[in-house]
């Protein structure tokens, strides 16, 4: 039997202990990819103490900040075995998020970030009178070779104009700018970013008219809601083919509905509540057989009902004309939207009756409002109906017209409210 001195049973165990711990070496770098390079973490360490002060230091982070410890808004990936930052987001989006400081600086080590994809700014603005402009456009352009996503949202404390450094971004395919407070008009340009999926810029103070949008054909959404833009709508909006969603409400848009909207086959929303426009319901409408909302209430529109094939828009769920200075009668075609769970007829001039086969031939409608008409007779639906629908009858409002009180006795709470119960004249028998 072989036997071994203690030095030399030393000297074996070491040996043994270094193959271990080689071994494990490298299965955890093959596990887990390639360290970071060292300008790209000095870079990304500086971003982040931009955002969140320099008492941020990332000593928790091992072996680097896309090693084994989650880092909370941060996404990398391996380019040539090595990791890179691919995805920032700062703002209180999660309970673990990074918020950021009172007054949040964007610094230039954020564009050496060569392989950003996406950068989120939510909640970050919030002290007065801060400006994404403060940056130069020299140094934005720096990330347009690889930036997909810019999202800029609720940040109460960002004023000022949408930077022109936007539209050298030609690479984004979304941008949002949601809910801050930037003024002024949007750049000439923007069709620039022929890329763009989706475009978001609701909820600031954005001012003049909106822009032309030629060759965003691979627009998905554009959402111009809640600002300030005047004048009409772009025209060249119906060239945009791919379009699902189109809401540009609560603005002050003026003029005709654009006919050329009839182009938008895959179209799905369309809400130009609370605006201007005028010139009667355009029966160009009717061609937009993949709508499922249809909102254009508050608006200056006019006209009547009658001239719309109601049947071709089958896939309606919402439609909502209120105070859209409407006349004439409801028509009985309207019947044939099948789909329809919310009907909006409100503060118009409508007159004419009601039809009790809206129960029966409109089987999904749960919200019917009429009130602020002239619709006149009697409510003639079932017990049933009235519960089905509850206080989501609106039928206040129009002084001619009147419930029978035998379908909903001992209903009080399914009465129509503002409706009066119809008088039964009694049959007078002559001695």
């Amino acid at each position: 039997m072989l036997r071994f001195t203690k030095k030399q049973q030393l000297c074996f165990l070491l040996c043994v202990w270094c193959l271990v711990v080689n071994w494990s070496s490298a299965e955890t770098e093959e596990s887990e990819g390639g360290p970071m390079e060292k300008t790209e973490k000095a870079a990304l360490y500086s971003t982040v103490q931009g955002f969140v002060g320099d008492s941020w230091n990332g000593s928790y982070l091992f072996p680097d900040p896309c090693g084994w410890t989650p880092f909370q808004g941060v996404t990398c990936d391996l380019f040539d075995d090595l990791w890179y930052v691919t995805a920032l987001s700062f703002g209180s989006m999660r309970d673990n998020s990074l918020a950021c400081t009172e007054i949040p600086v964007i610094r230039p080590q954020l564009f050496e970030l060569k392989h950003l994809k996406s950068l989120s700014l939510f909640n970050c603005f919030t002290s007065p009178n801060q400006y994404l402009a403060s940056v130069s456009d020299e140094k934005w352009l720096d990330l347009s070779k690889n930036l997909e996503t810019l999202e800029i949202r609720s940040n109460p404390g960002l004023i000022g104009e949408l930077p022109s450094f936007i539209t050298s971004l030609t690479n984004l395919q979304s941008l949002v700018v949601l809910e801050n407070r930037l003024t002024g008009l949007l750049p000439e340009n923007l069709a620039k970013l022929t890329r763009l999926r989706r475009l978001v810029l609701s909820g600031n103070r954005f001012t003049g008219r909106i822009p032309e949008v030629y060759g965003l054909t691979g627009l998905l959404i554009l959402d111009l809601s809640r600002n300030f833009f005047s004048g009409p709508l772009p025209l060249s909006v119906g060239g945009l083919s791919s379009l699902l969603k189109l809401d540009v409400s609560n603005n002050y848009l003026e003029g005709k509905v654009p006919i050329e909207l009839q182009s938008l086959k895959n179209l799905t929303l369309l809400d130009l509540r609370n605006n201007r426009f005028s010139g009667g319901l355009t029966k160009e409408i009717q061609k937009m057989s993949s709508l499922v909302e249809l909102v254009l209430s508050n608006n200056h529109l006019e006209g009547d009902l009658t001239g719309i094939e109601w049947r071709n828009l089958k896939n309606l769920v919402v439609l909502d004309l209120s105070n859209t200075g409407l006349n004439g009668e409801i028509p009985w075609s309207i019947l044939e939207l099948k789909k329809l769970r919310f009907l909006g007829l409100s503060n118009n001039s409508l007159g004419g009756k009601l039809f009790p086969q809206m129960e029966t031939k409109m089987p999904c409608l749960n919200a019917l409002y009429v009130n602020g008409n002239n619709i006149s007779g009697e409510l003639k639906f079932s017990k049933k109906f009235y519960e089905r629908m509850g206080r989501r009858l609106g039928a206040w409002g129009n002084p001619n017209l009147c419930y029978h009180g035998d379908e909903i006795k001992n209903l009080r709470d399914h009465a129509p409210f503002g409706v009066n119960q119809c008088k039964r004249m009694k049959a007078v028998t002559l001695a």
